[in-house]
């Protein structure tokens, strides 16, 4: 069985197995069923996480609006990309539609590729923002800040999708890959070089902020001592940093003469500055929750496009080159597979929203979970 399997995603001449069905027709069985999965789980996965942000306050915050715009877009791609491969699978890796239509679905196929990408790259800055320049971060990063980044990525996007659209032949049906795409040629024939760099810049820029935070963390994962600074004294009258209300009650009692000093005030004042600079425990261990959550979206997203990168290079640098069918048609559907093991993620690694997911589960497995064994046998 094993051969016939390798042979069927090898892309060989059809050869009749047991029961008289080809390996071609298996080959399609199979990735019929693997994208079937991968729409399910995208559009289940991406929907519930999109309606968890937006139904809890508490999740109300910039990076999950980031998370919002990123699950959104992937359940986008799967409702209106997914189904034409789907198709075109069924008919035998055969395009069935119009020319115009090929062009609009490998729009939006590059369109949501440089959506990830440019997205993924502004969540590492602010991620980096948080932890390193915390005070900025929390006056800056509004909800407003966070619908400009979403507009500034979505139009970077556009602009990278749609100049292709004017170029004949550039966007078109590719048999082997099964789907409408950009189609990749040598660099002296098309700017393909052009396209595919900023794709490949903007995933280093990203993994570079990633490294840059985790060499901040680095430096300061040992807190420095409080430097005691002392108060200064005339006549019995305490002022300065290190001043306490000692000062205040002294004055009162008749030490010493002049103006009252306001070491109260200073004191009071300068709590409120520190809780609004610096961060505490509980909100490190939240950031850095996010972040470890946000760079394993990156980091799937790095390793499932890399291999269809890589051969999207090849076919740039190397003239007239034959890359094997196998190994073609598995790095198109790994790239497809990135859009249904995100939301699978997000709730493992955040437990935010698993607690937000227990909240909204029905009353009745709420209570079911919360029941005795014996009691929970019983009403089984």
């Amino acid at each position: 069985m094993l051969p016939y399997l390798f042979c069927a995603l090898n892309g060989s001449d059809p050869t009749l197995i047991s029961g008289g069905i080809s390996s071609t027709d298996l080959s399609a069985y199979f990735k019929l069923i693997f994208l079937g999965l991968i729409i399910c789980i995208s559009l289940v996965g991406n929907l519930l996480i999109s309606m968890l942000v937006l139904r809890d306050r508490t999740l109300h915050k910039a990076p999950y609006f980031f998370l919002l715009d990123l699950c959104l877009a992937d359940a986008v791609r799967s409702a209106a990309c997914f189904p034409f491969v789907l198709v075109s699978v069924h008919n035998s890796s055969a395009w069935t539609y119009s020319a115009l239509s090929c062009k609009v679905v490998a729009f939006m196929a590059v369109l949501f590729c440089f959506h990830a990408a440019f997205m993924l790259f502004c969540v590492a800055v602010t991620r980096y923002l948080a932890i390193a320049h915390h005070r900025f971060y929390a006056k800056r990063m509004t909800i407003w800040t966070c619908a400009a980044i979403i507009c500034m990525v979505w139009t970077l996007a556009v602009a990278m999708a749609f100049p292709p659209v004017f170029d004949v032949g550039t966007y078109k049906f590719i048999r082997d890959e099964d789907q409408c795409i950009f189609e990749h040629r040598y660099l002296k024939t098309n700017d393909t070089l052009g396209f595919m760099l900023m794709l490949a810049v903007v995933v280093l820029a990203t993994h570079g902020f990633y490294a840059k935070l985790l060499l901040f963390e680095y430096r300061h994962r040992k807190m420095k001592p409080v430097q005691l600074v002392p108060a200064i004294s005339q006549n019995w009258t305490f002022h300065g940093p290190g001043a306490t209300g000692q000062a205040a009650a002294n004055w009162i009692a008749g030490f010493g003469r002049g103006p009252m000093p306001p070491t109260l005030l200073g004191i009071r004042q300068n709590l409120h500055n520190q809780h609004r600079r610096l961060l505490g425990m509980e909100e490190v261990r939240s950031e850095r929750r996010l972040g470890r959550m946000f760079y394993t979206i990156t980091l799937l997203f790095l390793v499932l496009w890399a291999p269809y990168i890589v051969a999207c290079f090849w076919r740039v640098f190397v003239r007239s080159c034959t890359i094997p069918h196998r190994y073609l048609s598995i790095t198109v559907w790994m790239s497809f597979a990135q859009a249904g093991v995100n939301p699978i993620f997000c709730l493992l690694l955040n437990e935010d929203l698993r607690k937000v997911l227990r909240a909204h589960l029905p009353t009745y497995w709420r209570t079911k979970q919360h029941l005795p064994q014996d009691e929970a046998y019983c009403i089984m």
